[in-house]
């Protein structure tokens, strides 16, 4: 078990904290401020505590310059409306200067100052030691809530913790709770749903799985790698063709281990990667080779849903089609709907299974959604995460 913010007294301490304000920007305004929603408990918390808080977060592809594109400034504004207090930004291009040390040295308790893009400088990414220690130097503690960066081993991610004590914020407790328990301790029958295009990104993660679940679902566009893998014809649908004799081994650890996997029995399939393209429901082995397929069928989507329906766990990574054109948006929506009715903890991995619970308005049905899609991939493949790794133990 890792320390929380609930474990030390942190009155009047001054408190630094890594965030995910990585939040998707249009036109200079947020367009989505749902990471920002998801820090608002730990920094709460802390201010009920009476610390001092000092934000830190990347947001965006800086490649280690201060470009202003980039700047954190309306995270500031968009926080100081929630939290209902003014949140001092103190813009740098090295992140760290002689006025953040001030404005640092200054911030009393019950005040919260955010830093700018910390991947301004280049050394953030290299997890370079002179900037963790810059960091560190502004605060006497250090907390972990960016789980959607916690995989990479940065100056503010982990670097940080070779000078301060390392605790854990809500956010990251949170998500270690419900994906290290599906990992290491699921109540049963657990069941994992993996989706996608490419099965060499999820190879990790499903012979992890194969040694823990009682049922594996594959769909989406992995699954035409599955089928060629048993000899079917796909026509022109997505292919991750280095991976094929991969797919048909990992049919047979599966079989080996008595885990039942699962592969779409009929597909929706089309003439061309278009939302208006003619489309047509076939079996499995009845693809034309002139068509591709964009989503599961009809057959599938019920054979899933029973599935799902006994499940004590399930975890979902990865949509059942091309869930973005709203003509192959059925399968993934199905799924959704099925999580959304059964009796099981349900557990959505981040990235485009986030995105499509949210699209379809039953994000509130699940009982976690991951914040971070590479991050709770790396966790389920039972990677040891950097940024958890430094946090200190109970």
């Amino acid at each position: 078990m890792k320390k929380t913010i609930k474990d030390v007294d942190l009155k009047g301490k001054k408190v630094i904290v890594r965030c995910d304000f990585n939040v998707p920007m249009q036109d200079g305004a947020i367009s989505d401020d749902t990471r920002i929603k998801a820090a608002l408990p730990t920094i709460r918390y802390l201010l009920e505590q009476n610390a001092a808080v000092i934000l830190m977060s990347h947001m965006g592809r800086p490649k280690g310059e201060p470009k202003m594109e980039f700047t954190l400034k309306p995270v500031a504004d968009r926080l100081s409306e929630y939290l209902n207090l003014d949140v001092k930004f103190v813009t740098s291009p090295v992140v760290v200067d002689d006025a953040v040390r001030e404005a640092a040295a200054a911030l009393a308790p019950g005040e919260v100052m955010l830093l700018e893009n910390v991947r301004f400088r280049p050394e953030e990414t290299k997890n370079g030691a002179e900037f963790a220690k810059e960091l560190a130097s502004l605060a006497e503690v250090f907390v972990q809530d960016a789980f959607g960066t916690a995989h990479r081993a940065h100056s503010s991610t982990a670097g940080v913790a070779d000078y301060l004590p390392a605790l854990s914020g809500f956010l990251i407790e949170k998500e270690v709770k419900f994906l290290g328990s599906a990992v290491e301790d699921p109540k049963r029958p657990f069941v994992a749903i993996m989706g996608g295009a490419k099965v060499g990104d999820k190879i990790p993660v499903i012979e992890n799985l194969i040694t823990k679940v009682d049922t594996l679902i594959i769909g989406g566009g992995m699954a035409y790698t599955f089928y060629k893998a048993m000899g079917l014809e796909i026509g022109t649908s997505i292919l991750d063709a280095d991976n094929v004799g991969l797919a048909g081994d990992l049919m047979k650890k599966a079989e080996d281990a008595g885990v039942k996997m699962l592969l779409p029995v009929d597909c929706v399939v089309a003439k061309e990667f278009d939302n208006n393209s003619e489309s047509a429901i076939v079996d499995r082995d009845q693809i034309p080779a002139d068509m591709m397929g964009m989503d599961i069928g009809p057959k599938t989507v019920e054979l899933f849903r029973q599935t799902l329906a006994d499940a004590a766990t399930v975890v979902w990574n990865g949509p059942m089609g091309v869930f973005e054109m709203d003509n192959f948006a059925k399968g993934t929506k199905a799924v959704a709907e099925a999580l959304a009715d059964c009796d099981a903890i349900t557990i959505i991995g981040g990235g485009d299974s986030a995105a499509a619970v949210e699209k379809f308005g039953l994000a509130d049905k699940m009982t976690h959604i991951s914040t971070g899609g590479g991050a709770s991939l790396e966790f389920l493949e039972g990677k040891v995460l950097p940024g958890i790794a430094v946090i200190e133990d109970k």
